[in-house]
């Protein structure tokens, strides 16, 4: 998944903004928590939460379409540019947004809830993303500033969360 508020031409004028998506269904863990953070709701992790994803940073995105588009494959050559830059544990990432929060003063608490979706919970994931790497993406990493920082923008935003569309309203299973 992409994460990340700020972009270029975002942090010039608000309007610009992206697309913040923190619902049971279309939204992300990322932004699911750094939401419950800020309003107060525990982490809602669901099942083990040792479900394992690529991550990167919405900076990092049209980079690497660019870098793609400047460097063309040869003719029948077969090129595979995973993009994503790190990869994180649903746990991982409730942690390390619990610990964003805890350093801005929040109570930030982790629960585990029954997973409402039909995946394995705990499995091997260990995608290569060197292509993109080796082709100059520089990356723009998970970083606590990171977090931190997007903590504030949704903390700005505080008043729009609608709290009846975080915990899971739809059993996947």
């Amino acid at each position: 998944p992409v994460y990340g508020l700020s972009t270029a031409e975002s942090d010039m004028d608000e309007r610009l903004l992206p697309n913040f998506h923190y619902d049971d269904i279309f939204g992300t863990a990322v932004n699911r928590f750094l939401v419950q953070a800020v309003a107060g709701i525990p982490l809602t992790v669901y099942g083990k939460g040792g479900q394992t994803r690529g991550y990167l940073n919405l900076k990092d995105t049209l980079q690497c379409v660019e870098l793609a588009m400047n460097n063309p494959v040869e003719r029948g050559e077969l090129r595979i540019l995973n993009q994503f830059t790190e990869q994180f544990s649903v746990n991982e990432l409730a942690e390390r947004v619990q610990q964003a929060g805890q350093s801005l003063g929040l109570d930030v608490q982790i629960d585990h809830l029954d997973n409402p979706r039909k995946e394995t919970e705990e499995h091997y994931y260990n995608a290569r993303h060197s292509g993109l790497l080796e082709l100059g993406l520089k990356p723009h990493y998970m970083t606590d500033e990171v977090l931190i920082e997007m903590l504030r923008q949704v903390m700005r935003y505080k008043d729009r969360i609608d709290t009846r569309m975080i915990l899971p309203r739809v059993r996947w299973k």
